[in-house]
Formats: structure tokens, sequence, C-alpha cells
């Protein structure tokens, strides 16, 4: 029971926000009293948490290389982007309606920056020397396809920033090719050379 209520809430609040859906909608959608739902979840504040917690998904571990990993985000997005059911972050979304509620900044923070590690780490991966600085410019062009794709409906924003990252690729030093293979000699050859 307590699963069907978090994908009910997942999906209404989602699709039609967090201010916007009460308890007595989430209930009503799977046919339970709200004090089932209370029994799960004591309070709508916990079953948002609960909610920003689900959507909360780290990259799953890749054989790609971390130029295709990189770029691959952008490839999921323009998908994600095309889905009828896309309204944007789900994280912005809840700062959009909640921003005084701590909690919620502090999950979207951590998301945000969860996924800002995750490209810095791939870049270093790389030998990027930059990669702190390069990961937050990543960070922003996913962030700004977003809304963009939010603002004009066009899925072809996602194309747009994976441009824009590939340019970024390109002049922190790495040789963005057919395959992964010049990327992957390229690191390497980076990386013998710190060392010696």
């Amino acid at each position: 029971m307590k699963d069907r209520i978090l994908e009910t809430a997942d999906r209404l609040f989602y699709l039609q926000g967090i201010r916007a859906v009460g308890v007595d909608t989430i209930a009503a959608e799977i046919g339970i009293s709200k004090r089932t739902l209370y029994n799960h979840f004591p309070s709508k504040d916990a079953l948002i948490s609960a909610y920003l917690a689900r959507r909360f998904v780290a990259p799953r571990p890749s054989d790609k290389s971390p130029v295709d990993q990189i770029l691959g985000t952008f490839d999921s997005l323009e998908r994600r982007f095309s889905a009828k059911d896309f309204r944007g972050c789900p994280f912005v979304n809840a700062v959009a309606e909640l921003g005084e509620d701590r909690s919620v900044r502090k999950i979207a923070v951590a998301f945000k920056e969860s996924r800002r590690l995750w490209f810095r780490d791939l870049l270093a991966q790389l030998g990027i020397a930059e990669a702190e600085a390069l990961a937050t410019q990543l960070a922003l062009l996913v962030d700004g396809s977003i809304a963009q794709d939010l603002v004009r409906n066009d899925p072809a924003m996602a194309r747009a920033a994976k441009e824009a990252a590939i340019v970024l690729l390109k002049n922190a030093g790495l040789k963005i090719g057919r395959g992964a293979a010049t990327n992957k000699r390229a690191a390497r050859k980076r990386q013998l050379s710190s060392t010696s």
C-alpha cells in the first residue's frame, strides 16, 4: 500500500504540482481513506519528502567511456523532453512551489550537486585539469536545456545543449571523435604525461 500511495503521489505531484494536489486527492485516486494514507505517511510533508527521495536516482554504473556518458546525458534528456508527460525537473518544480521549505531546498540542492559531482568525476577520469568548473558548466547546460524545452516545447533544446557541451569538452583538450577510443587514448596520454 505504501508503494501505491507513493506512486500515485509521484504521478500527481509531478504532473499537477505539489500545492495543487492534496492528500484527499491522492487517497481518492487510490480508493483509500485519508487515515490509511496517514498510517503510511504521517503528513503531506513526509509524503513530499518521500516523493523527492524517490526521484533522487543516481546514474547507473556504465561501461561507456566518460565522454559517451557525459554526452549521453543530453541524448537521454532529448528522449525525456519528447515524452508527453515531461514537466521539467521535479526538484526545481518543488523549490519553485515550496521554496520556503528548507527540507525541500536541501534535497533539491543535494540532487543538483550529485549530478555536478558525477560530471566532475567523469571529467577527472579524462584528466581534465579544470574538472570542477567544467562540471558546473555542464550542469548548467542540463538545467538550461530543461528550462528551454519547457518554454519552447522543443526537444531539440537538448541537442543544442549537447553541441555546447561538445564545444566545452573540445576546449578542455578532448578530441571528440567517432568513438570513445580517441577519448580514452587522449585521457591515457594526459595521465601518463602528468605522472612523468
